[in-house]
């Protein structure tokens, strides 16, 4: 199949804003509860629509009495809290546009964040922002930037009391004025290559897309669900979920600290959570490795495959006595207990921003988590399509949304339409040009569609690797296998204009230890004597030659090194959303890969 579209089952009148949604749920009889966040005793309390309301018409009246106009656009650069989503839709409120920053950036990100935008404004979390967001206004001239404000401390009071001789009917006149059609948000790409493009994004493509997701997902995403945020809201995937939650009147908790995390699945509940694959990769391996350090391990892995078998045996509609008798018992024994330590609650996950895995997605759908994988970027306001409770296909990504459509190119680029797409990147309308062809928005990446019209993601267009020998290599084939091993924290693959293909392979720390006590070896080995070390090396081998057996021979990994370091945001190797920045890694390790292809064995 080439093209597949699903229309919208929901119409959205054109004068509607983001703020409407708010107003929504404010409205209501029953007065949901749309957060909830820790009090100074550690407990939890919600927060009601109309007290949510009352304070964000509090600051929306605050950023109008200092001088935000309609359209202008305001910074947030904070961890994933509370007061994020707060003063997000106080600046809806009073008309503008919210400019997103990772709370990680630099000084020279924040300013092009800032600079390219044009912001007038920014909010800081703390007073650690604020300095990094004064450097950048500093030391770039931006003269446009006239306040900041921080999250903690007294700032948001501030602004509230210079709101106070705003009126209602001024604010609501400045809420009222935006439209589907106008610009709610410019989400910088965290860009793995180049400088970052400001995507565009407007009211319509939120609020659109949200009311027709919760057409066919309304049971997991309602007025009786919780969800907890330890995504960052800079990101694009977050932000949306965010919105989509409001759409429906879902209970929002926030963890600033992903140390918390576990912690506060356990206090809080939730029935449904978001990740990128990486998160789950880390839920199995922590598990598995807790099981085998209490020598549980040969438990562990026989759990493991039955809930796989036990998945895929009830995918295809067939589940034999034995295989259900196997399953109650490992629920009893394992799968139960990783259902607690998340909650309790959890039924459903999403999945986005990166390929999870068919054997994973298996084995949560097994222990009674079923996450739903889906697929979208930045420019299309995250999801182009996701698989549902009822219509699933484990490894696959799903079928468009409503109102989404779905085209395969003659080279296999997947292209995108629909009330997802972004208007275009901001001030930067050649590149938009160049991203879309004849109305469809070209993803940068490669797949299929199945006759069902679900979409299957094979990997990044700009990725493939040709050899010197002129063969197309994909390489998330062999990275996201070799990369879900519990030891193996990043891979790299490398090949273009090479002889072969081979890889750079990082460790992970955290994981490191318990692998060389289990494996006979001083838990106190250093990175760099892992990192040489014949055991470990072996190991590694043996998940390279696991993953090579997935492809041609030409395709297989030849050759590796493992890296004594790892790839990190603030090593500059990988993005926000945890993405490898290909270019970086290939020129800081410049020296490894030669010596590599200088000398071909492992």
């Amino acid at each position: 199949m080439r093209e597949f579209s699903v229309p919208p089952l929901v119409v959205v009148p054109p004068e509607t804003n983001i703020t409407d949604l708010l107003l929504r749920q404010a409205g209501k009889a029953n007065n949901p509860a749309l957060f909830s966040r820790r009090d100074a005793s550690g407990s939890w309390q919600d927060i009601s629509a109309t007290e949510f309301l009352a304070d964000v018409t509090a600051l929306a009246k605050g950023l109008m009495a200092s001088g935000v106009k309609a359209g202008d656009r305001v910074g947030i650069m904070s961890r994933t809290r509370y007061e994020w989503s707060l003063v997000d839709f106080a600046i809806w409120f009073a008309g503008a546009v919210s400019v997103p920053i990772y709370e990680t950036s630099s000084p020279s990100q924040v300013a092009w964040n800032l600079g390219d935008s044009g912001a007038v404004a920014a909010f800081g979390e703390a007073a650690h922002h604020e300095n990094i967001i004064l450097q950048a206004v500093n030391a770039e001239g931006l003269t446009d930037l006239r306040h900041v404000w921080q999250l903690e401390g007294s700032g948001l009071n501030a602004l509230r009391d210079a709101g106070r001789g705003v009126s209602d009917e001024e604010l609501e006149a400045r809420r009222a004025s935006a439209t589907l059609a106008d610009t709610a948000t410019i989400i910088y790409t965290s860009g793995t290559t180049g400088r970052p493009k400001g995507c565009e994004l407007t009211h319509g493509n939120f609020v659109e897309l949200s009311d027709n997701a919760l057409a066919i997902i309304g049971e997991i995403v309602h007025e009786n669900a919780k969800t907890i945020m330890f995504l960052p809201l800079a990101h694009v995937f977050a932000r949306f979920i965010s919105v989509l939650a409001m759409a429906a009147g879902t209970t929002v908790a926030h963890t600033p600290d992903i140390k918390n995390l576990l912690a506060d699945l356990q206090s809080y509940g939730p029935t449904f959570i978001l990740a990128v694959p990486r998160v789950f990769e880390k839920v199995y391996n922590s598990a598995m490795t807790k099981a085998e350090d209490g020598g549980k391990g040969a438990i562990f892995h026989r759990a493991a495959d039955t809930a796989i078998a036990y998945s895929r045996a009830r995918q295809e509609g067939r589940v034999g006595l034995g295989l259900k008798l196997r399953h109650a018992l490992f629920d009893k024994l394992v799968y139960g207990k990783l259902r607690a330590a998340m909650g309790g609650h959890v039924a459903h996950a999403v999945s986005g921003g990166g390929p999870l895995g068919e054997r994973l997605g298996h084995f949560f759908q097994g222990i009674g988590l079923q996450v739903l994988e889906g697929y979208g970027l930045t420019e299309t306001t995250a999801p182009i399509s996701v698989n549902t409770p009822a219509l699933i296909k484990i490894g696959s990504v799903g079928k468009p949304l409503p109102g989404n459509a779905v085209r395969i190119a003659d080279d296999g680029e997947i292209l995108a339409k629909g009330v997802c797409v972004m208007r275009g990147y901001y001030k930067r309308e050649d590149l938009t040009a160049d991203t879309f062809d004849d109305g469809w928005f070209r993803t940068g990446d490669i797949g299929r569609l199945d006759e069902d019209g679900f979409v299957w993601i094979t990997g990044r267009k700009k990725e493939i690797i040709v050899t010197a020998g002129g063969k197309n290599v994909i390489p998330a084939l062999l990275e996201d296998q070799i990369r879900a091993d519990a030891l193996v924290s990043q891979v790299l693959v490398v090949g273009d204009n090479r002889p072969f293909i081979g890889a750079l392979v990082t460790l992970d720390q955290e994981a490191l230890p318990g692998w060389l006590q289990r494996h006979g070896l001083p838990a106190g080995t250093t990175l760099e004597e892992a990192a040489g070390n014949p055991v470990v090396k072996a190991a590694v081998q043996d998940l390279i030659t696991a993953a090579n057996a997935s492809v041609s021979q030409a395709e297989a990994i030849k050759s590796f090194r493992i890296v004594p370091a790892d790839f990190t945001e603030a090593s500059g190797h990988l993005t926000p959303s945890m993405k490898v920045k290909r270019a970086q890694v290939m020129k800081d390790f410049e020296t490894i890969i030669e010596e590599m292809y200088a000398t071909p064995r492992s």
